[in-house]
């Protein structure tokens, strides 16, 4: 990272509104487009399993995302990778939406893999752009992946509420389409942003296994990864505990979105405060910090005895989130090697949407034993993961400051 007082050529002007714009509608059409598949389904009269299959089609894909994502470290010009990117997510979304119902589920599903493979390159990809856009600064840095944060706030919020709203005013099918549309306009902004170089000769990019490997040997990208994954896990339970709470908080069912609009409102507040006033420190010990700071607002969610403070901790929980999901975008960026910057962002972010939905499934499975139950495990996991990240660096350092106490051949001086 370069020093505050370094001079560096002038970034172009306008880079951060525009990649702004194109993360929000690509994210908004990542984000909508499960929903208007289960809508497009059951508005067909076809069963709730099918739905969901083919919902899934489109999900669980992202996994693979990392496997794509070579491209973005090895190609001479990464913007044409992601604008190619989102002219197919959303050329192959209409193409399953149009296709539905009038040929074999199989040929919308084989089309929403494809979809969905492409996906980690809307959210994670777009975001290894963001270095070289956001100026050199570790400040502006951290400032923009605050815009970066409400990027996907703004995108897993808005897009939803598009397709519910064009759904009811037209058809599941418009409101899909609706959302390939931002994709394509997405890809034009794409490659108006800011011209970077790849950072190394392609012959030296490793593959993506080999580049999963480096992140679990690195200290500060293995805690990256498994915080991420561990604090996705914990908060997709809220959703699902919103609806089971309300009997407990004395509210009808319907209050339940109040809880999740709260959580979604902190979660954009959180990324304000970033803007306004960006992280700082050490990003490796931020992330342990915020880690706790989540496991302490899902307790406060756990123990909140009326609406009322529910909802404050459930505001709570989105800031905390919020803040921790910046942290987690700096220390990608500020421990990833150059040459595999790209295939980090997307490697993190694919495992990061994986656990939320083993985190979404696992909640709905264990919520009727006992409501409490899913974030009593999101508490305690979040919390040993914390003190696993701090415990780990502590014994890092202890073995530093050992080996440069006692050199081997030199004499002691005290």
């Amino acid at each position: 990272m370069t020093d505050e007082n370094t001079t560096v050529p002038a970034r172009p002007r306008g880079g951060l509104l525009r990649y702004v714009v194109a993360a929000t509608l690509a994210r908004t059409a990542d984000g909508g487009a499960v929903v208007a598949i289960v809508l497009l389904v059951t508005a067909s009269g076809d069963p709730g399993w099918l739905a969901g299959a083919l919902g899934a089609c489109i999900t669980a894909p992202h996994l693979l995302g990392p496997f794509v994502a070579r491209s973005l470290d090895t190609t001479r010009d990464g913007r044409r990778v992601i604008a190619l990117a989102s002219v197919v997510h959303g050329a192959t979304l209409a193409a399953a939406v149009l296709l539905y119902p009038s040929t074999h589920a199989i040929v919308p599903a084989a089309l929403l893999i494809a979809s969905g493979l492409l996906g980690p390159l809307l959210t994670g990809g777009i975001s290894s752009r963001l270095p070289a856009i956001a100026g050199p600064s570790r400040t502006s840095q951290r400032r923009a992946q605050g815009w970066d944060v409400a990027t996907y706030g703004v995108g897993g919020t808005v897009g939803p509420t598009i397709v519910a709203a064009v759904s009811a005013w037209a058809s599941p099918h418009t409101s899909a389409l609706v959302l390939t549309l931002g994709t394509f306009i997405a890809a034009g902004f794409v490659m108006l942003l800011p011209y970077s170089p790849p950072a190394s000769d392609a012959r030296d990019v490793p593959r993506p296994a080999r580049t999963l490997v480096v992140m679990f040997s690195s200290g500060p990208l293995r805690r990256t990864l498994y915080l991420t994954m561990i604090v996705a896990f914990s908060v997709a339970a809220l959703p699902i505990a919103a609806v089971a709470s309300t009997d407990q908080l004395g509210t009808d069912d319907a209050a339940a979105g109040v809880l999740t609009a709260a959580y979604g409102l902190g979660n954009l507040a959180g990324s304000i405060g970033v803007m306004a006033r960006p992280l700082e420190g050490n990003a490796d010990q931020l992330m342990t910090r915020l880690a706790t700071l989540v496991a302490t607002t899902l307790l406060a969610v756990a123990l909140a005895p009326s609406f009322s403070l529910a909802t404050a901790a459930y505001a709570a929980a989105g800031i905390a989130n919020g803040y921790f999901f910046a942290a987690t975008l700096a220390a990608r960026n500020e421990y990833a090697p150059s040459e595999i910057r790209g295939q980090v962002f997307v490697w993190t972010g694919a495992l990061k949407i994986t656990a939320g939905s083993t985190g979404t499934a696992l909640t709905g499975a264990i919520v009727g034993t006992a409501v409490h139950l899913p974030l009593v495990l999101a508490i305690a996991l979040t919390t040993a993961a914390a003190l696993t990240s701090a415990s780990e660096r502590r014994f890092v350092t202890r073995q530093v400051r050992a080996a440069d106490h006692v050199q081997p051949g030199t004499v002691r001086r005290d």
